[in-house]
């Protein structure tokens, strides 16, 4: 099936290594588009709760399709979030195609973006960091239990159920720490002249421009991959929140391109070392063709 082309796409909060994340869906999701630039915005792989004795084959899958997109000329921007602030000691280190930052501002035809993952607004990550990681726990076993829920739901033919977005909904301290995220980044976005600012971390997807004394900005959340499943997407000069429960194509996209392959030739290819690998390959290939073809022309001359 054939890949939609887009210039720009943004996802974050995947929470590789967690019981949450819907790695299997990303995957389908990254096999049905053809970025020009990927932006990862924090919070893909969760080191907060890294478990040796959990992380499946489809976690390590998606690190190997975003490292196969960027050997195939996908530009990769890595932003750092809490989850995986680890990777913050390696901030402005570019591998090829393979970038890595704390943020990130780029140029969307004559408009000024700017990208980042969004913590520096949490205040409990600033000044109570242990408080953060243990809810980070509970938030953790509250997808785990829903999952079963769910997994119950499904089997009786009803629709699933969110148990965390019904608490964020339902109480107003959750309520009001959104809204003053929200307010908080289109203010400071709108105070150094950004068109658009794009972040994660609150897990709300959303497209809303904002407006005070000084100007305006869109305001933009790529969502996350535990609950929502979504992701923003930029071309001919708009965004979109895309949703992967609403998009009935991306289940056919299967691991198509990953059957086969070697995590070390990839990563060598990110350092544009798999070119001539590639190269030479598909001359192999012409060749072997070439070949076949003659013997063919020449077994039926003799019939």
């Amino acid at each position: 099936m054939k890949k939609r082309k887009i210039e720009l796409a943004v996802i974050s909060d995947v929470h590789l290594g967690t019981y949450g994340c819907h790695a299997h869906e990303l995957i389908a999701y990254l096999n049905s588009i053809q970025p020009k630039k990927l932006i990862l915005n924090g919070d893909i792989i969760d080191i907060w709760q890294f478990k040796k004795r959990y992380f499946p084959a489809a976690h390590l899958k998606v690190l190997r399709k975003i490292i196969g997109m960027a050997s195939k000329g996908t530009e990769v921007y890595y932003i750092t979030g809490n989850h995986d602030e680890m990777l913050r000691k390696f901030s402005d280190t570019s591998m090829g195609n393979f970038k890595i930052s704390n943020k990130l501002v780029l140029n969307l035809d004559g408009k000024k973006a700017w990208i980042f993952h969004g913590d520096v607004f949490d205040v409990s990550i600033q000044n109570a960091k242990w408080l953060a990681k243990l809810g980070g726990y509970g938030y953790d076993l509250l997808i785990l239990i829903n999952s079963f829920i769910n997994w119950g739901l499904v089997r009786m033919g009803r629709e699933k159920y969110s148990l965390s977005k019904k608490i964020k909904n339902s109480v107003k301290q959750a309520v009001k720490y959104i809204n003053d995220f929200e307010r908080t980044a289109a203010d400071l976005a709108i105070e150094n002249d950004y068109d658009y600012v794009i972040c994660g971390h609150i897990h709300q997807p959303k497209k809303e421009r904002y407006e005070n004394k000084k100007g305006s900005c869109v305001y933009l959340n790529s969502g996350d991959w535990v609950e929502n499943l979504t992701a923003l997407e930029y071309s001919f000069k708009r965004w979109k929140v895309y949703h992967y429960n609403h998009d009935r194509l991306s289940p056919f996209f299967a691991d198509e391109d990953l059957k086969e392959m070697d995590m070390n030739e990839l990563i060598a290819s990110i350092t544009d070392k798999e070119v001539e690998i590639e190269n030479v390959t598909e001359e192999y290939e012409n060749q072997k063709l070439e070949s076949e073809k003659s013997l063919n022309d020449q077994s039926l001359s003799q019939d």
